[in-house]
């Protein structure tokens, strides 16, 4: 089994003390399986970014992945953009991450447009860009800092072009919210976590993944300056949006 490929087993042990989640090399060995099996969905989100990328994305222009981890999203747009000339800047604070994404852009030789960051998003000043994409990132960022993140993406965008947020919500109706987790929750047995697993990492992400509601994140786009505002994807709590400048 490749490296990109290794099964999540983090928490397959019982552990009497559970450290908080962390982008680590432990957790950057198995990603790819880990995404797969937590998030329903996942495999329909990267390609219609693919779409949604070829269908906005300018020629000349720059195209972000905020939170680029393996470069899921990075690989999907450069697949889809290869005539468009554009620039595919992948940014990520995990040294672990970046250090496998770059390994993966290198060995693809084709792949001269993509550049990789080992950076923090907070840092990233956005310009001349056409697509935006930050794929179930933002819930990592405190709280009182993604209203200024979110006006910076949008200041960066040129005219007529989007930005992708894709994230775990949380729901206002508490009978709602519970009905959602635990279908979630069902969805990744069904991928073979055990409860165990599925319980201790939920402690581990706790105050880490911070989820917003649908409202929030909708108002605080259009806040922004982003007047069409879309949820294309949605499937029990997570949710992908467009938001077109």
């Amino acid at each position: 089994m490749s490296d990109q490929n290794k099964r999540d087993s983090l928490y397959a042990s019982f552990k009497t003390e559970i450290d908080k989640f962390v982008f680590d090399d432990s957790v950057a060995d198995v990603f790819d399986d880990m995404l797969h099996r937590s998030i329903p969905g996942y495999e329909a989100i990267i390609a219609m970014i693919g779409v949604l990328a070829e269908r906005y994305a300018k020629p000349g222009t720059q195209c972000y992945d905020l939170g680029s981890s393996l470069g899921a999203v990075t690989l999907e747009m450069e697949k889809n953009l290869k005539d468009r000339h554009c620039k595919i800047i992948a940014v990520d604070n995990s040294a672990a991450m970046v250090q496998r994404l770059q390994k993966i852009i290198t060995d693809n030789g084709r792949l001269e447009s993509v550049e990789v960051r080992l950076e923090d998003i907070r840092d990233t000043l956005v310009s001349n860009a056409s697509v935006v994409v930050m794929n179930f990132t933002l819930q990592f960022i405190p709280l009182d800092e993604r209203a200024r993140i979110i006006q910076t993406i949008y200041d960066g965008l040129l005219p007529g072009s989007i930005f992708v947020l894709s994230e775990k919500i949380a729901f206002p109706d508490n009978s709602e919210n519970g009905f959602q987790i635990d279908m979630h929750h069902e969805f990744k047995k069904l991928h073979g976590y055990s409860d165990l697993e599925i319980s201790q990492k939920r402690t581990a992400l706790e105050n880490v993944l911070i989820p917003d509601t649908r409202k929030t994140h909708l108002e605080r786009l259009k806040h922004a300056g982003f007047e069409q505002v879309y949820v294309w994807f949605q499937c029990f709590n997570f949710i992908s949006v467009v938001a077109i400048k």
